[in-house]
């Protein structure tokens, strides 16, 4: 049975940061693809930052140079380090394991 679980979400003020982090355990950890995925109100769910079994990754444009995702296969542990937060990053976010598990989502808001 595979479980996905976020932690590290919270209030923060506009420029800080924050680390999301997501374990996922059932099955070969490092033979998936990981992600992180965020939904606004009112908006659809969103790609953020996906990292390959290989260790390639893929970012939304409006994160790109601000987040950065990593992934610690003997932790069976994926990152989402966030930089300069801004207002509009406010949503939850969502971990996601190939090929269709989620996590319950962390709450994450950018607010002064």
């Amino acid at each position: 049975q595979v479980q996905v679980v976020e932690s590290g979400g919270g209030l923060v003020q506009p420029g800080g940061s924050l680390r999301l982090s997501c374990a996922a355990s059932g099955g070969i950890f490092s033979i998936y693809a990981m992600g992180w995925y965020r939904q606004a109100p009112g908006k659809q769910r969103e790609l953020v930052a996906r990292i390959e079994r290989g260790g390639a990754t893929t970012y939304a444009d409006s994160v790109k140079g601000r987040f950065t995702i990593s992934r610690d296969n003997a932790r069976n542990t994926v990152y989402l380090q966030m930089n300069s937060l801004k207002p509009e990053d406010t949503a939850v976010y969502y971990c996601f394991r190939a090929p269709g598990y989620w996590g319950q989502g962390t709450q994450v808001t950018v607010s002064s």
